[in-house]
């Protein structure tokens, strides 16, 4: 019996460390069916809910190269319209246009989303903090193939580009690719 005391508050200190850990990254996944990879993609904007600016285009640079490592080869990326400034963000017309430039170019998804969180938070230790949602569409209706969302922190001596890698590259593994 005493041993068994003993060993309580170690099982305790380990459920509760393993809590804490499993904190740090948030994923929710939706899945349709498979997306053929050697199809047209479209790197459509990725709008920048966070305060960072330029967050959104930091995303998408990482995402480009994640795409390309997953077996996506025809990948474009949709042209911008002219910015006023670090502040301005992607907005619902720029996603459209978006859009239409990829039916016109025979593009078959789209890829999209936002960056909701990009920061380091605050303390001592400034940990790096990021939020991201993705989706992937079909250009011509516009319907939802697939989507993925999540969250994720770092330790103090990660950077906010780093950690949205590889919380992306958790995202894009679950993506449905099929040659």
């Amino acid at each position: 019996m005493s041993t068994y005391l003993c060993r309580r508050p170690v099982f305790f200190a380990l459920l509760i460390a393993l809590a804490v850990l499993s904190g740090c990254a948030v994923t929710d996944v939706h899945r349709g069916e498979p997306l053929a990879s050697q199809a047209g993609w479209a790197l459509l904007p990725l709008a920048n809910h966070s305060e960072t600016p330029l967050a959104g285009q930091k995303a998408e640079a990482s995402l480009m190269t994640l795409l390309h490592q997953h077996g996506v080869r025809s990948l474009a990326q949709a042209p911008r319209t002219a910015q006023a400034g670090l502040i301005d963000l992607p907005s619902d017309r720029d996603y459209r246009a978006a859009l239409t430039w990829a039916q016109q170019e025979g593009i078959r998804y789209g890829i999209t989303g936002s960056v909701d969180e990009w920061q380091y938070k605050a303390g001592l230790d400034g940990e790096p903090a990021i939020g991201i949602s993705l989706r992937v569409v079909d250009v011509n209706s516009g319907e939802i193939l697939w989507s993925a969302s999540g969250a994720r922190t770092g330790w103090g001596f990660s950077t906010t580009s780093g950690v949205a890698q590889k919380l992306m590259a958790d995202l894009i593994e679950t993506l449905p690719l099929r040659q």
